[in-house]
């Protein structure tokens, strides 16, 4: 019987540094995941809202590589590692860990042919263990998703009836899917207990009890369901 391989953890600590904005931060709560940068740390808030993702580890490997022009030795630390849950997919669709560099455009853009050595030895330890690798610039970390994460995030403290809480999810649960504007329409009625109404399903959006397409606007017509964690 083959055992089953331990997960990476992290091969070195980050420590405080004056060219960026570097700390922690509390991944679902459970543990500290650290970041060198406003683009990693936003990253981190995507990932940690994002209900497909299963963990992330910082810093979780190092990749030895040659630089052709040099001839000189180097190792290369990719940012994270990002598992992901299986869902509603068939065990042998399950998806590939993903080995991510979290890189300003402007900068991976400039010494796109200086860094090309380490991204292609990255694919290469990527595509061993069964991986996948890429580069995550501001275009797809800064993206309409991220803005919504933002304005959600006020209302995941506020606190609502665990009644009303479990009427909504329920509903949505025997429906598969609803709008917005229909729950509002059957559990909030009239002016007061609509804008109490629209807070509570952003508050169920924000601690994600309700998941929907996060990449788009959100609209009276947005449609939510119950996300599956499995």
């Amino acid at each position: 019987m083959r055992l089953p391989m331990p997960l990476p953890t992290s091969v070195r600590k980050i420590g405080p540094t004056r060219r960026s904005v570097s700390g922690y931060y509390a991944f679902r709560g459970e543990e500290s995941i650290a970041f060198e940068s406003t683009l990693e740390r936003d990253f981190l808030i995507k990932a940690d809202f994002d209900v497909s993702v299963l963990g992330v580890i910082s810093q979780p490997c190092e990749i030895p590589f040659h630089h052709p022009v040099t001839g000189r030795r180097y190792t290369y630390t990719p940012d994270y590692l990002v598992y992901y849950r299986l869902g509603n997919r068939h065990y042998r669709d399950y998806p590939k860990p993903l080995l991510v560099e979290v890189k300003p455009r402007e900068k991976w853009q400039a010494h796109w042919r200086e860094w090309s050595p380490k991204w292609k030895a990255a694919m290469r330890h990527a595509n061993n263990e069964g991986w996948a690798f890429r580069i995550h610039d501001e275009s797809r970390i800064r993206d309409k998703t991220l803005d919504n994460i933002t304005f959600l995030a006020r209302y995941k403290r506020m606190v609502f009836p665990s009644v009303e809480s479990q009427a909504v999810l329920n509903t949505v649960r025997e429906m598969g899917v609803a709008t917005l504007d229909y729950l509002l329409s059957r559990y909030f009625m009239g002016d007061i207990y609509r804008a109490e109404g629209i807070a509570h399903l952003w508050h169920l959006l924000a601690t994600r009890q309700l998941d929907c397409d996060m990449a788009q606007s959100f609209s009276p017509l947005s449609e939510v369901w119950v996300p599956d964690y499995e």
